[in-house]
């Protein structure tokens, strides 16, 4: 008896003493910032790739997502490594560790990405690069309905083919504007460079929209260059709408190209400085609808060809949290400058139809922690000067407000005010069911300028169905308007308010990364031929 007690107990002693003195080295491991202080260097990076489910957690290990696991293709080695900004040999440094955090957890098709220190031993530090995969492979099925119209779209998405990180997409897609059939597939690492390119073809019912891009971004706050071109052809008939209704039509014709390069001294004391220069053509026909059934409002036709110079600041200032646009997932928040401007001159001497300052600007800034409350502003500017007179022009400022009141409850607000001047027939600001006031039709109102006003009180649960879907709530009131004359003219409605609850469906496993939106909304004010109550269901991006 006492022999078979020593054969039980000797094992599991040894493995609780392995288990304590693991548990004891890792508490000793040192952080980044101290092994960068230390002059460490880089050992070995080894990778930690994890299937979409967990099957060391009991209530994963079933027979479906054994199956699941086994026709998953697991994110390639490759992969993983070419998006790292560190190699073995390299200086430990703790911002390059953070930015690789940061691209890997923008790849639709990782759950989340965390590198953390494996071991350190004589100056050299092992890293361990910690990914888990989505479910990439995804039939396209579904209903939407928001501002009181449907739309419906079938398809199929594979967004990591091969395990490549590659994207391919199929959709059959109807709503309000047009019935497409789509296809699409994009690169954001040809081979082994930091080159993205992405080609679309569309066939639409009422003509087609076709693109090309091949950019070489800056890819990192250090990166030293960057280069692309952009193609766009696109034909449809657009309309205009009256309080919810269209009431008038056209037909554009576009052709647009864009070809740039960029250059940067890299990262100093915090802050990148970045130059681009590049061209655009910009040509847009309009004309009526052939067999139309409205009246024709046709835009005047606009040929805009001009090299431009821009310049873009970007501090290195980050926040990661959770639970705030979405739902049980890390999020990466930029809470430090980021500037960025353009000029550009057209003129008749290139073959444009008018002489035109074209310019751009756009900034954002955080304050606060997301941990508490945070303000997070963002603004832009655009637009094009004839003759000394601002043509086209909007100035938008967005804010968003969070409030954290617990782990599982945070009050969110949203504020956008829009201001526009000499607007183009077919860039009109418009306000609706589709552009944030949940209660009513979509482009419910036109004008040139426009203020939204949006506050949540937002609900995570712990609820967890079949450990696939994250569920949320919201209560929410929405209030905005718009100034300024319509395309049509069509009476002014004043200060237009709605309420509303809803649910909130996370897909976890989904490399779509979507949350899906199932609300309610009252209109409290509006005109007579408005449904009492909203129904929406819609597919975003955020909570």
């Amino acid at each position: 008896m006492r022999h078979r007690c020593k054969i039980v107990l000797l094992p599991l002693l040894g493995a609780l003493v392995g288990q304590v003195l693991a548990d004891e080295q890792e508490e000793r491991l040192p952080q980044l910032a101290d092994l960068e202080a230390q002059n460490a260097v880089i050992g070995k990076i080894v990778l930690k790739r994890e299937n979409v489910f967990d099957l060391s957690d009991p209530t994963e290990n079933n027979w479906v997502f054994r199956l699941a696991n086994r026709l998953h293709i697991v994110t390639r080695e490759k992969t993983i490594r070419k998006q790292l900004l560190v190699e073995s040999g390299d200086p430990v440094s703790a911002r390059l560790v953070d930015e690789s955090e940061r691209i890997l957890r923008r790849n639709n098709y990782l759950h989340d990405a965390d590198i953390q220190v494996l071991r350190f031993e004589n100056g050299v530090a092992d890293l361990e690069v910690s990914t888990r995969d989505l479910w990439t492979l995804q039939p396209e099925i579904s209903l939407s309905r928001k501002g009181g119209e449907n739309s419906t779209a079938i398809g199929l998405e594979e967004s990591n083919f091969l395990g490549g990180g590659r994207r391919i997409r199929f959709l059959e897609d109807d709503d309000v504007d047009r019935d497409q059939t789509i296809f699409d597939i994009s690169d954001r690492h040809v081979g082994n460079s930091w080159v993205s390119a992405a080609i679309r073809i569309a066939d639409n019912s009422d003509g087609h929209s076709n693109a090309l891009s091949a950019i070489r971004p800056f890819h990192e706050l250090d990166a030293r260059w960057s280069a692309g071109l952009r193609l766009w052809d696109d034909k449809r008939r657009e309309a205009l709408y009256e309080l919810g209704n269209e009431a008038a039509e056209y037909r554009q014709e576009r052709d647009f190209f864009s070809a740039f390069g960029g250059w940067s001294k890299g990262l100093h004391k915090g802050r990148a400085h970045r130059w681009i220069a590049g061209v655009v053509y910009d040509d847009s026909r309009f004309g009526p609808v052939t067999d139309g059934s409205l009246p024709a409002a046709i835009p005047e036709n606009r040929k805009l060809i001009y090299p431009f110079i821009g310049f873009e600041l970007a501090e290195d200032e980050f926040e990661i949290s959770t639970n705030r646009d979405q739902i049980s997932r890390t999020e990466d928040f930029m809470m430090g400058h980021h500037v960025s401007t353009r000029l550009g001159w057209s003129d008749e001497a290139f073959g444009a139809d008018r002489d035109a300052l074209m310019f751009a600007a756009a900034a954002s800034r955080g304050f606060g922690s997301l941990q508490k409350s945070a303000l997070l502003l963002s603004g832009s500017l655009r637009g094009r000067l004839e003759s000394g007179e601002a043509v086209n022009s909007l100035l938008t400022v967005n804010t968003r407000f969070y409030h954290t009141q617990s782990e599982k409850r945070l009050f969110f607000a949203y504020m956008s005010a829009t201001a526009g001047q000499d607007l183009d027939l077919d860039n009109p600001v418009q306000l609706g069911g589709d552009t944030g006031l949940r209660g009513y039709p979509l482009r419910y109102q036109n004008g040139e300028s426009k203020f939204l006003v949006t506050v949540e009180q937002r609900y995570f649960t712990d609820w967890y169905p079949l450990r696939l879907i994250r569920v949320g709530a919201a209560i929410f009131a929405d209030a905005g308007r718009v100034w300024g004359p319509s395309p049509l003219g069509e009476e002014r409605k004043g200060w237009l308010t709605d309420v509303g609850f809803g649910l909130r469906l996370a897909l976890t496993r989904s490399a779509s990364r979507k949350v899906i939106h199932v609300d309610v909304a009252f209109p409290l004010n509006g005109d007579a031929t408005i449904d009492d109550v909203q129904f929406l269901l819609e597919s975003r991006r955020s909570f």
